[in-house]
């Protein structure tokens, strides 16, 4: 089950609408979610890292002082390059850790990021989260955006926990261990949730509804 255009989105959003009336309400009010298609590679996760807990305009300003850095920006770049290279294109001590991991794995096979496309969600999830720094919430915006599987789940986003919250008129903002079993049911679409809770957030609180990383202490995570 993919979501890479916006034929397949719309064919996932009308399947989980089916599973799950409720769905229907945040169509109603904010209605057909747009594509948020990304580059895969090693060039669109290293992106989702250095844009990790930033805003938009600072993200896109590190993004192109690293692209001019490092012509091209493959893993092979990044592993030659001293941190201290890294970080005057702006980015933090723990991001180069992460993009170092990246690297080093894509380079000697721990990490097959073309053989990712093809792996169950859960699966691809795994093999993602097992490289240092890449946690939960970066490993799923990679398969959601990037790769384009329909069954990704990103529990620890802060925008899809407000939406729950509002949507399913709950008592309070649902943690992302509480998002897990919220979302069982609409189990093979949760991304198409995803995207459906993105565009009713961007309505409900005014504001965009882009993907917000939950705070966490160490990049990635």
């Amino acid at each position: 089950m993919y979501i890479r255009t916006e034929v397949e989105l719309a064919r996932a959003v009308t399947a989980l609408t089916k599973a799950d009336r409720r769905f229907a309400e945040a169509l109603a009010l904010a209605g057909h979610p747009p594509l948020r298609k990304r580059a895969d590679g090693f060039a669109g996760l290293a992106a989702i890292v250095v844009s990790q807990q930033l805003s938009t305009a600072s993200a896109k300003a590190i993004w192109g002082r690293l692209e001019s850095a490092l012509d091209p920006l493959d893993a092979a770049a990044v592993a030659r390059a001293r941190p201290a290279r890294l970080a005057r294109a702006g980015l933090s001590a723990p991001k180069i850790r992460t993009l170092k991991a990246i690297a080093k794995a894509a380079m000697c096979g721990d990490l097959d990021l073309a053989a990712l496309v093809e792996m169950p969600a859960d699966q691809a999830h795994q093999a993602l989260t097992a490289i240092h720094g890449i946690g939960p919430w970066t490993a799923d915006i990679y398969l959601l955006f990037c790769l384009g599987h329909a069954d990704a789940w990103p529990a620890g986003d802060l925008a899809l926990q407000e939406a729950a919250r509002l949507l399913f008129k709950l008592e309070s903002r649902p943690t992302a261990k509480e998002m897990q079993p919220l979302a069982e049911r609409w189990r093979p679409w949760r991304g198409a949730a995803a995207y459906t809770l993105w565009a009713y957030y961007r309505v409900a609180k005014q504001r965009d509804g882009a993907p917000i990383q939950t705070r966490a202490k160490t990049a990635g995570r």
